[in-house]
């Protein structure tokens, strides 16, 4: 029998079945003990100090807690904290991305995803560079200024050569005052050496979605293929970050097995990479599974509803406080709404999830992944930020300044990381403003921007935001940066 070990580099043992069973017998046994509860809920309150800010986050086992716990008190506690720790660290940014599919070719038998080799109906499709280009021009007018490229898993078709190729065209592309300044990638797991050459070409966070981390569902749901190998999905981060890629980005897709132990296995992951590299994923995911071409949610025995993935929410940003949280447009604008003050800091926007669906007038479904819940324009969602009180934010500074793994993580945990986010966010809000936005969204976005100009602590930095934003609204001159 596999013993817990966090350090180890064997998928068994860091992510260990027996440790999350006794976890989840932990949890639903002190799920009433206001005393362990109490405690853990101070635990997870952000502390101000001289320095800034500081949390200690949650282990497992204590998230597991407070994921079982049921007390309406303590649960509002939850969502106090949450929130507290959302704005100490990421403020009211919010950061702005699309995805970009570049092929649906795959070899997997992935049950819960159209892709699958299986299913002959769905319209198969694979950009060429040419056709990339004209997707990310669409994007650049937009207003996009960070990708995430997706492609399924096909030696042939989608070989790391085409998508090395693809990375360097995406970011070839200058398009009036548009450009692509990060790829972050989201592809199957791979080896050492293809996490180099990802590096070398100079992407962001590397994004995989383990899908399920009970290993007995995952076999199953993966039945054929090479993503049926658990232990070489699941070792895929380590490889990446043995490759130099020390942004990586973790996820599950809820609904596909039993919540509780997908937390578990989560907040484990998590623990093992800041145990064995010095630092934990750079963001978490939380996709839930959606009808699409082929799929039916419904088949699925294991779906959430609203409020519970709201407090997983919340409690990923107790767990995990220096860490990014995702969510999609497979939600829907409402549930969307209810979970930024929670902790989610970054969401994507005009979302299309199907090859070439960028260029197309309307939005085609015969190669879509997963239905898009909110299917509003990328203007339409900048300005609801803007009218909730959140920053929507283009930047990309921090990859290019090389603040990345421990050093993004460092500046995060002494507080100092808002006097770049914050006037980077600003700038990069004006650039949207100037180049991209509708006449109303442009009109409330310089009134934000004036108000949260004012709220930079720094008076040096403070400044110099002033003036990038004035020479940025008086001029072509773009890509200031903190």
């Amino acid at each position: 029998m596999a013993v817990f070990n966090p350090k180890s580099l064997k998928a068994e043992e860091f992510i260990n079945h027996e440790e999350i069973l006794a976890t989840l017998e932990y949890a639903e046994v002190n799920k009433n003990n206001v005393e362990l509860i109490d405690e853990i809920l101070e635990k997870a309150r952000p502390v101000k100090s001289g320095n800034g800010t500081t949390c200690k986050g949650l282990t497992h086992r204590e998230a597991s807690v407070l994921l079982a716990c049921e007390i309406p008190e303590k649960i509002e506690k939850m969502y106090e904290i949450a929130k507290e720790i959302k704005l100490a660290f990421y403020g009211n940014r919010i950061v702005m991305f699309a995805p970009l599919y570049l092929s649906n070719y795959c070899v997997n038998g992935c049950v819960y995803c159209p892709y699958h080799l299986k299913n002959k109906h769905i319209a198969r499709k694979k950009l060429t560079q040419e056709e990339i280009k004209a997707e990310v021009i669409a994007l650049q007018d937009m207003g996009h200024k960070r990708l995430a490229i997706e492609a399924g898993e096909d030696p042939v078709h989608n070989p790391i050569e085409y998508i090395l190729e693809s990375i360097k065209t995406i970011y070839s592309i200058n398009h009036k005052n548009g450009a692509i300044r990060r790829v972050n990638v989201n592809i199957a797991a791979t080896t050492v050496e293809n996490y180099r050459k990802l590096k070398d070409a100079g992407i962001g966070t590397y994004i995989l979605f383990q899908e399920t981390y009970h290993k007995e569902s995952y076999l199953k749901l993966h039945p054929t293929g090479p993503k049926h190998d658990y232990d070489y999905h699941t070792e895929a981060m380590d490889r990446a970050m043995q490759g130099g890629i020390d942004d990586v980005g973790l996820g599950v897709l809820f609904g596909l097995e039993l919540y509780k132990y997908e937390l578990a296995g989560l907040l484990m992951h998590a623990e093992h990479l800041e145990a064995v590299h010095g630092v934990g994923p750079h963001t978490i995911s939380v996709p839930r599974i959606k009808r699409a071409d082929d799929i039916d949610p419904d088949v699925f025995d294991n779906s959430i509803p609203d409020e519970m993935f709201e407090k997983i929410i919340a409690i990923i940003r107790m767990a995990v406080p220096y860490t990014g949280m995702i969510i999609s447009t497979r939600e829907s604008q409402a549930v969307r709404e209810r979970v930024l003050n929670l902790g989610i800091s970054q969401i994507s926007g005009a979302s299309r999830t199907s090859v070439g669906g960028y260029t197309e007038e309307e939005r085609p479904h015969d190669s879509e992944q997963f239905d898009v819940s909110d299917q509003r324009t990328l203007d339409e969602v900048v300005g609801w930020l803007i009218d909730n009180g959140h920053i929507p934010s283009f930047c990309t500074a921090c990859y290019r300044e090389g603040r990345t793994g421990d050093r993004f993580m460092s500046l995060c945990k002494n507080g100092q990381i808002i006097n770049c986010c914050h006037p980077n966010a600003l700038m990069t809000l004006t650039e949207y403003l100037v180049d991209y936005a509708s006449d109303a969204t442009k009109m409330k976005g310089f009134e934000l921007i004036d108000t949260e100009l004012g709220k930079v602590t720094n008076p040096k930095v403070e400044a110099i935001a002033r003036d990038n934003v004035a020479d940025i609204k008086a001029s072509n001159r773009r890509d200031f940066r903190f």
